[in-house]
């Protein structure tokens, strides 16, 4: 039976171990979503297309990451990437990278079905004005389909911020590997997991709660 203890945990335990991870997690988390959704965003553009050749490299992209575990896909970057470039990247780097890549087959689908669910009358009404197709989309259709999908974004968000401790397979500091290396330092490893756990239940949590909240909101506006 375990003996826990959780008295080494004080700030200067959190400060020096785990505040690195915890930012690292969080920047991952934001860079991966941006750059996923604007990724994400010309994926499904190209699978709306109609063009055969925008579409089926489009779909082979997506449905083939949607297909394998991400965990794969973290190593595969981490060690294929500095072997087509010559030189190491780091860890961070690699993860960056990876996640956006990864991510944005996921924000793709989640777009493609905000577009769809824009009336086609958005459309002929832009095109009625003179719109061309890439001022349609850039004025009409996406600003409403980014609005009908923020709440879904946002959940795919909390997905991803929950895969980023991924990393720790390849030894990227996260919010994980923080806990770890302090608990580690204190001999206090049964602990961290348990307060990793809990601290990224709460994060969730409440952003859980609040893209509730906000799409409470959204369904009043419409």
């Amino acid at each position: 039976m375990f003996n826990l203890d959780f008295t080494f945990l004080t700030w200067d335990m959190f400060s020096k171990f785990v505040l690195k991870g915890f930012l690292f997690s969080i920047e991952l988390t934001v860079i991966a979503t941006l750059g996923g959704i604007a990724f994400g965003t010309v994926l499904a553009l190209m699978r709306l297309s109609g063009k055969k050749a925008l579409v089926l490299p489009a779909t082979v992209y997506v449905d083939g990451l949607r297909s394998i575990p991400l965990v794969m896909v973290i190593l595969w970057f981490f060690l294929l990437i500095p072997f087509i470039i010559g030189r190491p990247i780091g860890a961070e780097i690699s993860a960056t990278i990876t996640f956006i890549a990864f991510e944005a087959a996921y924000f793709s689908e989640i777009m493609r079905a905000g577009i769809q669910s824009i009336a086609r009358g958005q459309i002929f009404a832009g095109q009625a004005v003179g719109f061309t197709y890439a001022q349609n989309m850039r004025l009409v259709v996406l600003p409403q389909a980014f609005r009908n999908m923020l709440p879904v974004l946002l959940t795919q968000t909390i997905i991803l911020f929950q895969d980023t401790s991924l990393v720790y397979a390849i030894g990227a500091y996260d919010l994980l590997k923080g806990f770890v290396t302090g608990g580690k330092i204190y001999g206090r490893v049964e602990e961290v997991y348990i307060l990793a756990a809990f601290v990224y239940f709460a994060i969730c949590i409440g952003l859980s709660f609040a893209t509730r909240r906000l799409q409470a909101k959204i369904a009043i506006i419409r």
